[in-house]
């Protein structure tokens, strides 16, 4: 990890993509590589199936303490990831919390709802776990310890749900035909929630591309994290990450100076 990082340092590579330990991928990354202009800590973005079409959730794993600076910055980052990925001009943001009133959430969710809603983004407030898999908001923004909890929970129900079914549909000869009758269905929900067909996630605010795929990759899975990370470069989505920051550092470092007065009184 630390050659791949030292050879995107030195642009001797466009782009890496490690399946290897997550911790490892981003410590050697931010220690060599450092941050984009603007970017206090990179983070890690992800794709996730809703019920009417994929979500961008961010950040799912590479910091699990934030400060709210973070949490702006990942809104920001995932805007940008979220046109990219699905063309949408102006991305719905939301902010995960425990409820949908503003009021809702722990001191960290508060105060980043606060500069959130004064910046020039598509801010639909507070999105809450339950909703979110409804499409209420194209990119979900949350701090990395909840983002990972939120992502693996996820990946252990939908593995869950496909072996009940399985089991439940092979138990009479019934069912048997209904879920030979039902295989197509079956094979495009698959389809749709396989992570496979995305192989990985991008590590956003790095002065480079890196794509974290999962340590269990599969082929198929590498393949398509190459492809992720060889896209990523031909979008040039860390060129509009510096363009989108710079458009907000002034608002964001007003905010942030009228936040730390609020705290000191």
């Amino acid at each position: 990890m630390t050659e791949c990082a030292r050879l995107l340092k030195d642009g001797e590579a466009d782009a890496i993509v490690s399946a290897g330990h997550t911790g490892a991928a981003v410590a050697a990354t931010k220690v060599i590589v450092r941050t984009l202009p603007g970017v206090d800590r990179p983070m890690i973005a992800t794709s996730m199936p809703g019920l009417s079409g994929r979500f961008v959730v961010a950040d799912v794993g590479a910091n699990v303490d934030c400060r709210p600076l973070n949490l702006v910055q990942f809104a920001l980052m995932g805007e940008v990831f979220a046109k990219y990925l699905f063309g949408i001009d102006k991305p719905a943001i939301g902010l995960l919390s425990v409820g949908e009133e503003e009021g809702k959430g722990n001191e960290l969710t508060k105060e980043v709802f606060k500069i959130l809603r004064r910046l020039p983004i598509n801010f639909v407030g507070n999105v809450e776990g339950n909703n979110i898999f409804q499409n209420v908001a194209d990119v979900v923004v949350c701090d990395g310890f909840i983002g990972n909890v939120l992502l693996k929970s996820a990946e252990g129900i939908s593995k869950t749900t496909m072996l009940l079914m399985k089991e439940l549909f092979s138990k009479n000869p019934a069912r048997l035909t209904a879920a030979l009758l039902s295989r197509n269905a079956f094979r495009e929900l698959k389809t749709f929630v396989d992570p496979d067909d995305f192989g990985g996630a991008p590590l956003l605010g790095l002065n480079g591309i890196c794509i974290i795929a999962h340590g269990s990759s599969t082929s198929r899975a590498i393949r398509n994290a190459i492809r992720a990370a060889g896209e990523s470069v031909k979008f040039g989505i860390n060129d509009k990450i510096v363009s989108r920051i710079a458009e907000t550092q002034e608002i964001i470092a007003s905010l942030e100076k009228e936040r730390l007065s609020a705290l000191n009184g």
